[in-house]
């Protein structure tokens, strides 16, 4: 992007654009280390038009999605739990975690692999075991699970409402309802032209969500938006899915069963987060969608993404809907996070991508963006989420 407009700017040594998880995370980071932040949000702060609402979000180890990331969770509950500390809000809820799953199944191979490669805690249950451990679940005779203590989840609100408080007390400066339209960025500085005025900085981090193709199109590289269902319900049986009788859980369904559509399955226990009833989510790619002109507001055949696997997995569960909600998923091409510096542009700093599964990420990303901006490099292994895996980009 780049832009014209008056001479005149505000200089700050980072400029942070989006003030969702990620973004909020980088600017009480960088606030806290005594650096001079400007953070920029379209909407009013805490919004619920992208991917960081709906009062639970996963944080697990055994990463099935790849092994790699394992490091960076160990960071992150290390960061969650200060976090909780400085901001004294409760934010990490451990619950414990079952994955379930044909034995192939990424949702049970993939955490096996995750857990072995490094030594995670863990346990392997079969159909009898998982019966008895937990009736809730009504899953295929050959499914197998995997069990890990230390899974829970975040209350992304109050998570993003601690990063913003503990910015704004550190220093930084928070800017919401203003849209940035454009920037120019050489070696030495970048200059922002947004829907209230000018601004200029050393250093720019764009964590603007389901907005982020704009900062990466010119690369070649597409992050599309898509439109995805949540959804709560009054359990018939509500003693089984209080939390302390049931974690938080997943169901891989690879192939369409029925009326069930194919996708990996995931909830909590009820009330998580403090919304009365049993939330329960598809983790698939939704229909693509324009995040500017997006409706958000769910429709009666929204039900359906669900409802047939609530029916066919957690019987017990099968209530009434007490609500649906939409978010937005940022979809990179191969599904794992995009953090790195703009390749022509060092002090230009990207980090978008995340597919639905990076929000219990948040706490170590904006430690690495912090780390990125004001160090020039980091010590967390973020090799595999640069630029380069995706080949020779665009001029």
């Amino acid at each position: 992007m780049s832009g014209q407009g008056k001479t005149r700017a505000d200089r700050f040594h980072t400029i942070i654009v989006g003030l969702g998880a990620m973004g909020s995370a980088a600017a009480a980071n960088l606030a806290r280390r005594g650096v001079r932040v400007l953070g920029i949000e379209q909407f009013a702060l805490g919004h619920a038009r992208g991917s960081s609402h709906g009062h639970s979000r996963m944080i697990r180890m055994c990463y099935y999605e790849h092994p790699d990331y394992v490091p960076l969770l160990r960071r992150a509950y290390e960061l969650w739990r200060e976090t909780e500390a400085a901001s004294s809000a409760k934010l990490l809820h451990i619950t414990g975690g079952v994955y379930m799953g044909p034995p192939d199944s990424l949702a049970v191979s993939g955490a096996i692999r995750a857990a072995v490669a490094h030594h995670l805690d863990h346990e392997l249950l079969d159909r009898g075991d998982l019966a008895k451990r937990y009736p809730q679940f009504n899953v295929p005779d050959d499914h197998s699970a995997l069990f890990e203590p230390v899974a829970g989840y975040l209350v992304p609100e109050a998570v993003i409402a601690a990063h913003l408080s503990l910015a704004r007390a550190a220093g930084a400066t928070l800017r919401d309802n203003e849209r940035v339209d454009s920037y120019d960025a050489d070696g030495a500085r970048v200059r922002l032209y947004t829907s209230a005025g000018e601004y200029e900085a050393d250093r720019v981090i764009f964590t603007s969500g389901a907005w982020a193709t704009r900062v990466v199109t010119d690369l070649g590289i597409e992050v599309a938006a898509s439109r995805q269902v949540m959804g709560w319900v009054r359990p018939e049986k509500p003693e089984m899915f209080a939390e302390g009788a049931c974690p938080v859980w997943a169901i891989d369904c690879p192939l369409a069963l029925a009326d069930v559509r194919a996708g990996l399955y995931y909830g909590f226990p009820a009330d998580a987060g403090g919304t009365p009833g049993f939330k329960i989510a598809r983790h698939a790619v939704g229909p693509p969608i324009n995040p500017d002109r997006a409706d958000l507001n769910p429709v009666p055949s929204d039900e359906a993404d669900f409802r047939p696997a609530l029916r066919a997995f957690l019987p017990d569960a099968d209530g009434p809907l007490i609500a649906a909600r939409i978010c937005m998923y940022e979809n990179s091409p191969d599904g794992h996070f995009i953090i790195d510096r703009h390749p022509r542009h060092a002090n230009v700093i990207i980090a978008c991508g995340f597919s639905g599964h990076g929000f219990k990420f948040a706490s170590v990303v904006g430690e690495v963006l912090a780390d990125l901006a004001a160090d020039g490099a980091t010590r967390h292994p973020i090799g595999f989420l640069g630029l380069a895996r995706f080949g020779r980009l665009q001029a």
